[in-house]
């Protein structure tokens, strides 16, 4: 009981330092602002607390199935941390600054052609935004980019070549996947498949629609700020952390609904050796 609440703090601990990093390491914040992501920090803490020092989760899925959200968390924290050592490179200058920056600037030039997400990103540029803020747009878009298609890179070779999630014991379905109903109908095979196909849909459509969605919006409502660093830090790392999450949860479902049906094929196969 006490591991387990030590873990679960741990946890919590650097949830609550993954929200208030960029109002921690960036100086131009008022007190309102400082206030709210005390708030939503607080908040994020007392879920991931409360989640994980309990038997059995209520919203977190596969997790007794490291290290799935593990590599989800580590690829948000890495990410936040980079875009906010960048744009705190605006005010204290520094070579880890400027080697991420570089970095992103590299990629996000090259992954800046034609209906690309990152020249979608740039295009969410106002007209009144100087050069340089610009230029922090799309290096924040590749470096975000970057880190999501490498996250995902590093997960398949996880599910392929170390036989997640099998490797370290059985996996316990009802406990990793807390929110699939399975008295909803249908073959359970059936429904893993096609909500892992929706994922991964999703999760390669979202970079193109996400600018898509924000550019309509801004013509209804007061635009968000992206010149300011916090908003452009949480922006950039949502735009790339959303649609990799969802294909690494769309690869995931495909690989469980693998092992049940190789569960089963097995299964029909004793079953008819019997019979024999």
């Amino acid at each position: 009981m006490i591991h387990r609440l030590i873990k679960a703090g741990v946890r919590a601990v650097l949830m609550a330092f993954l929200i208030a990093m960029p109002a921690l390491f960036l100086s131009e914040h008022s007190a309102d602002q400082a206030q709210m992501v005390a708030l939503l920090a607080l908040i994020a803490a007392m879920l991931t607390f409360v989640e994980y020092v309990g038997d059995y989760p209520s919203i977190i899925e596969f997790r007794d199935a490291p290290p799935f959200n593990r590599m989800r968390f580590i690829a948000l924290f890495l990410t936040v941390l980079m875009l906010t050592l960048i744009s705190r490179g605006e005010t204290h200058p520094g070579m880890v600054a400027a080697a991420l920056e570089g970095i992103g600037r590299f990629v996000g030039d090259a992954l800046d052609f034609p209906y690309s997400p990152v020249r979608l990103m740039c295009l969410l540029a106002t007209g009144d935004m100087t050069p340089r803020e610009i230029e922090l747009i799309r290096s924040h878009a590749g470096l975000s980019y970057l880190a999501s298609l490498l996250t995902m890179g590093v997960f398949l070779l996880v599910v392929r070549v170390l036989n997640w999630p099998i490797r370290t014991g059985a996996f316990n379905f009802w406990v990793n996947l807390p929110l699939f109903d399975p008295t909803a109908g249908g073959d359970i095979l059936y429904r893993l498949k096609r909500d892992a196909h929706v994922n991964v849909a999703l999760g390669f459509l979202l970079p193109f629609l996400i600018p898509a969605v924000m550019k309509m919006a801004s013509a209804m409502i007061d635009p968000l700020s992206l010149t300011d660093p916090q908003t452009l830090i949480w922006t950039m790392s949502a735009w790339a952390f959303l649609p990799a999450s969802l294909i690494m949860r769309g690869v995931a479902l495909l690989r469980i609904a693998d092992l049940i049906e190789e569960k089963r094929r097995r299964a029909y196969a004793q079953a008819e050796l019997q019979i024999i």
